[in-house]
């Protein structure tokens, strides 16, 4: 049996979702050089199954070594996964571009921020996650910067557009919460699958709409943008989710708008204004407020069987027949056990509070 493994809480959920966040971030302003001549709905679906495809290729090529490390679907997990991507990349996409031709941009772009409220909201009131005052504080700050940062001097026009776009954030935040409850299984083939199914729907609306698919070239670009921005990216948050719960991992995720507008910046020539530079104060802050959270108090963890990737740390103490690498993944049983330290909302601490 290994020696316990000692590290911070914020180790390595908060590198996870802030990784996520950037490459996310990336995302627009890399998208932007390719929009002219390719169709938007068109761009989307093939950022998505560069995504799909590219994780699919990874997986196939790891084999076994992916299997083994990382816990695999079960019957139990399919309907959770099913209805994820039913929401995530059916109809919240569906949702957005029917939305989008009712809406202006301006007030669609302010109202895009509503996922990172709705994800935080549904893990709050209905998943009973632990959200105290600090929390909410620093998502509100993290929040109020991506308003800002989308504020394009007009206001949120409410019509059937609006509601639509506020639709497709409920289902994105939906979609998030449902993630998390098979975010203990392997994140590469939950975000594979997401991308394929995403990218289908897509690409099927756009050819629907009369679009046509760019030059071979492009399509290759595209891919490799989704690949990082959208595939790598939702691994690495899918991750977090297991290490940091639901609320912190999306209010770390709605930073991606100022990465991509510092992106926008180097890669596009776009001006430094005051607003970036007042967004970026309130990200700052909120950023801070939630690096600098402590929940720490005596807890109790009840007896419980389960799978998925691990190291041999307090949380788990058991034997092996012979030598083993880690991380590495099997149904093990936790003991009841008390005790305290700094924790978040992950896979072990999903306990109530007074």
């Amino acid at each position: 049996m290994s020696e316990p493994h000692s590290h911070s809480h914020l180790w390595p959920g908060v590198p996870l979702a802030l990784g996520s966040a950037v490459l996310f971030g990336a995302t627009p302003p890399l998208s932007k050089t390719l929009l002219e001549g390719v169709n938007p709905f068109m761009l989307a679906g093939l950022l998505y199954l560069g995504a799909g495809l590219g994780l699919a290729l990874y997986r196939l090529l790891r084999g076994r070594q992916a299997a083994a490390g990382e816990a695999q679907l079960t019957a139990g997990d399919f309907p959770w996964l099913a209805l994820a991507i039913g929401m995530g990349g059916v109809i919240a996409p569906v949702l957005l571009m029917f939305g989008l031709t009712l809406n202006t941009a301006s007030s669609s772009a302010l109202l895009l921020n509503l996922e990172g409220l709705a994800t935080m909201a549904i893990a709050w009131l209905v998943y009973r996650e632990n959200v105290d005052r600090r929390l909410l504080l620093g998502a509100f700050a993290i929040l109020a910067g991506a308003v800002l940062l989308s504020w394009q001097g007009e206001g949120i026009a409410f019509n059937r557009g609006a509601l639509l776009v506020a639709g497709a954030c409920v289902a994105w935040g939906i979609d998030n919460n449902f993630t998390r409850r098979i975010s203990a299984t392997d994140p590469v083939v939950i975000a594979m699958l997401k991308g394929l199914v995403a990218g289908v729907v897509n690409v099927g609306l756009a050819l629907a709409g009369g679009a046509w698919f760019p030059s071979a070239p492009v399509v290759a670009v595209i891919a490799a943008v989704g690949f990082f921005g959208i595939g790598v990216s939702l691994v690495m948050f899918i991750v977090a989710l297991r290490h940091l719960g639901t609320a912190r991992t999306g209010a770390y995720y709605s930073l991606a708008p100022f990465i991509g507008a510092l992106l926008a910046i180097a890669i596009l020539g776009d001006a430094v204004t005051l607003k970036l530079a007042v967004a970026g104060l309130l990200m700052g802050a909120g950023l801070w407020l939630h690096l600098s959270e402590r929940h720490e108090h005596e807890h109790e963890h009840e007896e419980l069987e389960h799978e998925h990737s691990h190291v041999h740390d307090e949380h788990h103490q058991h034997r092996h027949d012979g030598p083993v690498s880690e991380p590495h993944s099997h149904w093990h049983r936790h003991a009841p056990m008390r005790h305290r330290h700094p924790h978040y909302p992950d896979l072990h601490h999903r306990h109530g509070h007074g």
